[in-house]
């Protein structure tokens, strides 16, 4: 017992760096802060973000204790989960490994923690691409069975995986995700400075995240044809992401309404820039069929955005009363909410309040401390005779 309570009083953990390859958007995000959060918590701990691909830029700590690992691969090795990360976890002994999107190594001796961030490409496969719907359906029973615990973000993914996947109970644990600390209310001299940089108008409905078929961006549309056909309002829609996959039938559909200057694409968004639109933004509307957690949701609250968003169990579940609910496919309903607030500035300002209240509530620091725990059960676990 002695020389177990010293062995994991100093670890050395590896984390899936695979997400920082490229820009960060949701997971990438997720890695780091978690990453970030778990060095700061346990500074006598070696954090080791581990990815044989390049890092994007970006992916940089200052603190000791936490390292990003490019690690070089042959033509054996390439094969990362399969040969490539199991022999380093083997030759540098490694106490655990967190794979934080969705893959772990199937074999290389130590404990894993899994994060499943949501199960979409099991229960909305015609909303991704085939080769990745083959792929989740090959490798996500597999990987959810080896991994000695799974970390998911809310209860509503907690209860699919354990259902889907058929994973005990007691090896789900829920950690809620959090906005970024950078992401307050903006001054509003300094976001109109960058409102106009980016080319927007003053008075904008806002939409953040990835361009894909699963956050709906078409109904948000057909809402916002609904609004200038039938009212006076004449808004900017803003829909702020980089482009994702089968993106083909929202563009189509852009082109044929011909909205003109009245819909602008701005592209990926850095943290400054989405701080501002947010801030700036006479509402923020996420209308996806289906998340597991909605994280733009509690972004926009902490910098001040009334936002309305779908009534799907995770964000439901995220957002509790303090958005407008309103069914996915239903862009009427959608279209009414939206002219609510912007005829109605008591409304907006009164949301603008307590959903800064209510984002403040999640933070990375408690996200960090219990994904600390879960690493601990994991260990305890892994050791149990």
């Amino acid at each position: 017992m002695c020389l177990f309570v010293a062995k994991i009083l100093v670890m050395r953990i590896g984390i899936d760096g695979i997400p920082l390859a490229e820009l960060k958007t949701g997971v990438g995000h997720y890695t780091f802060e978690i990453a970030q959060g778990l060095a700061r918590h346990a500074p006598s701990d070696s954090f080791e973000i581990l990815s044989h691909l390049p890092f994007a830029d970006g992916a940089v700590s200052d603190l000791p204790n936490l390292s990003f690992i490019e690690q070089p691969v042959n033509w054996v090795t390439h094969h990362w989960w399969t040969i490539g990360l199991p022999l380093y976890i083997k030759r540098v002994g490694l106490d655990l490994f967190h794979g934080t999107n969705y893959d772990i190594p199937i074999w290389g001796g130590c404990p894993t923690v899994l994060t499943i961030h949501d199960l979409s490409l099991l229960l909305f496969p015609t909303t991704h691409e085939e080769r990745r719907v083959r792929r989740a359906r090959r490798r996500l029973p597999v990987m959810s069975r080896q991994a000695t615990m799974i970390i998911t973000p809310t209860n509503a993914v907690k209860t699919e995986v354990c259902e889907h996947l058929r994973v005990p109970t007691d090896k789900v644990v829920v950690v809620n995700e959090a906005p970024r600390r950078s992401f307050t209310p903006m001054p509003l001299e300094q976001a109109s400075a960058i409102i106009k940089q980016l080319d927007l108008d003053e008075e904008f409905i806002l939409y953040v995240g990835t361009i894909e078929p699963r956050k709906n961006i078409i109904t948000l549309v057909k809402a916002f044809e609904e609004i200038l056909r039938s009212t006076t309002l004449r808004p900017q829609l803003v829909i702020a992401g980089k482009k994702g996959w089968l993106t083909d039938e929202l563009f189509a559909y852009i082109e044929s309404a011909k909205l003109g200057d009245r819909i602008r694409l701005t592209g990926y968004l850095g943290d400054d820039e989405l701080r501002a639109v947010y801030s700036a933004c006479r509402v923020m509307v996420y209308p996806a069929l289906y998340e597991g957690a909605g994280l733009p949701t509690l972004e926009a609250m902490a910098c001040g955005a009334p936002v309305i968003t779908t009534n799907t169990p995770a964000i439901a579940e995220m957002v509790g009363d303090k958005a407008r609910l309103f069914s996915p496919k239903d862009f009427r309903a959608l279209a009414q909410h939206i002219v609510e607030l912007l005829t109605t500035p008591a409304a907006r300002e009164s949301m603008s309040r307590t959903g800064i209240d209510h984002a403040a509530h999640f933070t990375w620091e408690r996200a960090s401390l219990k994904t600390w725990e879960v690493y601990r059960h994991a260990l305890e676990f892994w050791r149990e005779p």
